[in-house]
């Protein structure tokens, strides 16, 4: 239960960071908080694959998890504009 009030505390950060980097794309609370997790599996999937390691921890997570919601951002909005 724990792991999961984290993930949620986690995705919401990482998904308001996201929608402050990329402007015009705003999903509310329980949007950022989908975009933040699904981009924490975007960034763990990708990152390590690339040869970036961030460490562990809640900052580590939130920072994956903000880069990996900013690709996710990015592509919505490269799909919304097609």
């Amino acid at each position: 239960m724990e792991g999961l009030v984290v993930a949620i505390i986690v995705g919401a950060v990482a998904g308001w960071l996201a929608g402050l980097i990329v402007k015009g794309i705003g999903f509310g609370l329980l949007g950022n908080i989908v975009v933040g997790i699904v981009g924490a599996f975007i960034a763990n999937w990708l990152l390590p694959k690339l040869g970036i390691l961030i460490g562990g921890g809640i900052v580590a997570a939130i920072i994956n998890a903000t880069i990996g919601a900013v690709i996710l951002l990015v592509i919505l909005g490269l799909i919304k504009r097609a």
